[in-house]
């Protein structure tokens, strides 16, 4: 899996978010998205949107990913 695939993943699962990705040993990755769609929501609940946007890859494909979310 690369970045690349991680990003176009989480953009097309939260509609309208903007995603930037890094991450180069294809296992362990670093994503900042910002999506209107947190407003409102806990650090914990935008979490699991990116994560619910990765579905199964997360702990298969993903071994890690370390996120930082906001609103825009």
């Amino acid at each position: 899996m690369t970045a690349q695939e991680i990003q176009q993943l989480i953009e097309a699962g939260l509609p309208g978010a903007q995603a930037t990705v890094r991450g180069d040993d294809g296992q362990h990755f670093e994503a900042e998205v910002i999506w209107n769609g947190f407003s409102g929501k806990s650090r914990i609940a935008q979490h699991q949107a990116v994560y619910s946007a990765l579905g199964e890859r997360m702990g298969r494909e993903i071994h890690a990913l370390s996120l930082r979310t906001r609103a825009d």
